[in-house]
């Protein structure tokens, strides 16, 4: 039996990869069945039972490409491997898990404050976390995040952070702008590693699916079809927090973190966290998650030193 796919609207190379590469992987799940490509149209031989198997999994691959930037080998293994689930626009219960790590494990919300986070999340397209360091804040975000990403809710991640030293004078760093920029970064990078494998997360910093960078680098954009996370926010000043906050474009999601209590700006009345909140507190569609001490989920420690240190 003979069948031929035809690819209107779209240039194959986006659902094929550079040399077949895209196409071949797709392929190996089908042995028995012979496949040709000729420009738009792919020609099938083979039992009639493969023929609609292929037709069926790669309509789910002409589909995906309608909310993500680009294919990779990394979509055609979670069409034919992956668990297939997905959780839609409802807020995961109390007790289920957000994402599951690397290792294979569930990453949930760990307290009651951590789930009112998640559940703000799916009711607002803004939300503002803050508290002390240890409760999770950004952990969360990064897990909703990527989940939003498997599901196919958003196209990209969008990760950013304000470049100011904690306490330190870096100086000169070496190397790239990347380079420089990746000790800023670093939290950003280690969260996602326990949830996205290497390769994939690799494949994802490559074809811009997945963004990191820093909070000067916002400016201008207009970020839809996104989820995107603001870190360490207590050190950005009103300015920036407001050029931040009006990037938000059409079916996007905006996630703001950040601790009052360690702001690294050499005034600390400059910080913008916290007179934003205040600005904003009452729009519709905005919501603030206050973490407290009690919220700490480090080691044990973490808690008895936060409260040791104070406002110091």
């Amino acid at each position: 039996m003979k069948k031929t796919i035809v690819l209107e609207a779209i240039d194959p190379i986006e659902i094929y990869g550079v040399n077949n590469r895209i196409l071949l992987a797709f392929c190996s799940y089908f042995p028995n069945l012979k496949v040709v490509a000729r420009g738009n149209e792919l020609i099938l031989d083979g039992k009639a039972k493969d023929i609609q198997e292929f037709n069926q999994k790669f309509a789910e691959i002409l589909e995906r490409r309608q909310h993500k930037m680009n294919i990779t080998p990394y979509d055609v293994e979670d069409i034919f491997e992956g668990d297939g689930s997905s959780w839609g626009e409802t807020a995961p219960s109390s007790d289920s898990a957000i994402v599951f790590g690397t290792d294979g494990k569930p990453i949930k919300a760990r307290n009651k404050t951590q789930q009112e986070m998640v559940k703000a999340y799916f009711e607002n397209d803004l939300v503002f976390a803050v508290g002390p360091a240890g409760t999770g804040k950004t952990y969360i975000a990064i897990a909703l995040a990527v989940r939003a990403l498997k599901n196919r809710e958003i196209k990209r991640i969008i990760l950013t952070r304000p470049a100011v030293e904690a306490g330190e004078r870096l100086g000169f760093l070496p190397g790239d702008l990347k380079d420089k920029l990746d000790p800023y970064l670093q939290p950003l990078y280690d969260a996602l590693g326990d949830m996205i494998p290497v390769k994939r997360l690799q494949e994802f910093m490559q074809d811009g699916t997945i963004q990191i960078a820093p909070l000067a680098y916002m400016r201008g954009r207009t970020l839809d079809k996104a989820c995107v996370i603001l870190d360490e926010a207590q050190n950005t000043n009103l300015g920036q927090l407001k050029m931040f906050l009006t990037r938000m474009g059409a079916n996007a999601k905006f996630i703001v973190t950040g601790d009052a209590s360690q702001i690294d700006l050499p005034h600390k009345e400059d910080s913008g966290l916290l007179k934003g909140i205040d600005l904003v507190r009452n729009i519709k569609g905005i919501k603030t998650i206050m973490f407290t001490n009690e919220d700490i989920v480090r080691h044990p420690l973490v808690n008895k030193i936060v409260k040791a240190f104070g406002n110091n």
